[in-house]
């Protein structure tokens, strides 16, 4: 690892959720770029380029377009690829990859043999909202604390954390506001999108 690219990793641990690490990883990787590698390319760290899109369509299916584009539109499956990379203990990056391998498998088992990639937006929503359920019941019944959560409880995580610190998510589904170095009141009604900001 050189030096510039130990700055940039440290860049992002120290500050990735006060600046988001859309801001901080847009300058370096062209996530765009993916779309035209090979399949069997590792697209981001652990991440081949088929485990990157299928993380980008679960994102999308927790967080979709409406209104305001979705967690694809805003890359999350490529944050989520670096920050399990290289934020997570190998112990947590083997749970997520592990949990990775869970979802794709129980979805073809429900749906014959069919990846999450190419079911239906309905089935989609169907099956997230079935693991969902296994992952609440799951945490409820954990018999300590520290064990660990449930697979499905990162995916959630990072996509709310990848698409809500994304220029996307902080600009179009949350009202933004910059405010470099003063404190100001800003007037809230009921009913008002919450704000985001860096």
């Amino acid at each position: 690892m050189n030096r510039r690219e130990l700055l940039q990793r440290t860049s992002l641990l120290i500050g990735g959720s006060l600046l988001g690490a859309d801001s901080l990883l847009a300058k370096n990787i062209n996530w765009d770029a993916l779309d035209n590698l090979p399949e069997d390319y590792a697209g981001i760290g652990l991440f081949s380029k088929s485990q990157i899109k299928l993380m980008n369509e679960v994102a999308d299916t927790i967080i979709p377009t409406t209104d305001t584009p979705g967690a694809k539109a805003a890359k999350v499956g490529q944050f989520m690829a670096v920050m399990v990379s290289d934020c997570y203990e190998p112990d947590d990056q083997k749970r997520f990859m592990d949990g990775l391998a869970t979802l794709e498998s129980e979805c073809q088992k429900r749906y014959g043999k069919k990846s999450f990639t190419k079911l239906s937006s309905a089935q989609r929503t169907e099956f997230l909202t079935a693991v969902d359920k296994e992952r609440r019941e799951f945490q409820k019944n954990k018999k300590k604390r520290e064990d660990p959560n449930h697979y499905f409880q990162a995916f959630k995580d990072l996509a709310l954390w990848g698409y809500f610190t994304s220029e996307i998510g902080a600009t179009q589904a949350l009202r933004f506001v910059e405010y470099p170095g003063k404190y100001t009141t800003v007037d809230y009604k009921k009913g008002d999108r919450a704000w985001g900001g860096f």
